[in-house]
């Protein structure tokens, strides 16, 4: 059953069968809306990407908050990690379908939010 609000004759308002859990929104944001989240995952579009390349790619981000978004992203399964060479250390980053999935929805967010730059 949806929720509802009612305003009395005081004009005060009763929300009833209000969410008890998080709404469909609020959990996809959990997924995508992070700091720097949905912009990783939109620099993942095209294929693999170097971790490096990929802190050059978001500029305004520290590598430690990088790391921390993609550990997020591959432990929720939307990113998988490979390492392409132990000496040095050499790791690419790739969305997975789940991951992929979530394009449109970045796509039509940068799209909203080009059109409405204030």
């Amino acid at each position: 059953m949806e929720s509802y609000v009612e305003t009395d004759s005081y004009g005060r308002k009763k929300v009833f069968n209000q969410c008890t859990e998080p709404c469909s929104i609020e959990k996809g944001m959990r997924l995508i809306g992070g700091k720097w989240t949905g912009s990783i995952i939109y620099h993942l579009k095209d294929g693999p990407v170097r971790f490096n390349d990929l802190t050059r790619m978001l500029g305004g981000a520290s590598k430690k908050m990088i790391d921390q978004r993609l550990k997020e992203l591959e432990s929720r399964d939307m990113v998988t990690r490979t390492v392409i060479s132990d000496r040095p250390i050499a790791v690419t980053y790739e969305l997975t379908e789940f991951g992929q999935s979530a394009l449109d929805i970045l796509e039509t967010l940068r799209t909203w939010s080009e059109s409405n730059e204030l």
